[in-house]
């Protein structure tokens, strides 16, 4: 038997150092933005008009969407999103994030640079009236707030009349049909 020449590790081993070396400095950035990028993000994200800014906002594609439905399926959820793909080198500060409807946020994945037109297209079909919004409100949050238009969600006895609220807001008049 003959032996088989001597290997060199050298170029094994420095392939091996700089997959580890790419893989460290991956594993360094963070994936997920933090409170700050998130609470940075949101207050640049488009106001609605009439709603509560700290409740409602409309992402890059113009969704409406509702800070309470964050990283779940739905018309008004939303994630925050890299603006250029973590994957293409984005990272994950204020400056490279918006929120996305979740469904848009699919569809744009790790496409970088995706023009606003191009997402409304991947948008929920779904339009919700003001009514309807105050409604979600109502149900989420326990009261509607609107630039002068506030009011309460009534506790259960006070729509059945057992009880007189303290609170000067008035009770929400929703609608019965």
């Amino acid at each position: 038997m003959s032996a088989s020449p001597p290997r060199s590790h050298h170029s094994n081993s420095s392939a091996s150092s700089n997959n580890n070396n790419n893989k460290e400095k991956e594993d360094s950035r963070p994936r997920f933005f933090d409170q700050k990028a998130k609470s940075l993000c949101w207050a640049k994200a488009e106001i609605i008009s009439g709603r509560h800014p700290e409740r409602w906002r409309k992402d890059a594609a113009g969704n409406v969407v509702c800070k309470r439905f964050c990283n779940c399926q739905g018309c008004l959820c939303f994630e925050y999103d890299h603006i250029i793909p973590f994957s293409k080198g984005g990272e994950s500060t204020a400056d490279n994030c918006q929120i996305l409807q979740t469904r848009v946020n699919r569809y744009k994945s790790d496409k970088p640079l995706v023009n606003k037109t191009e997402l409304e297209g991947f948008s929920c079909d779904v339009k919700f009236t003001d009514k309807e919004l105050d409604i979600i409100e109502m149900a989420v949050y326990g009261d509607v707030i609107r630039p002068g238009n506030q009011c309460r969600c009534r506790t259960l006895a006070e729509t059945l009349g057992q009880y007189k609220s303290k609170n000067p807001m008035p009770a929400c008049k929703l609608p019965d049909k």
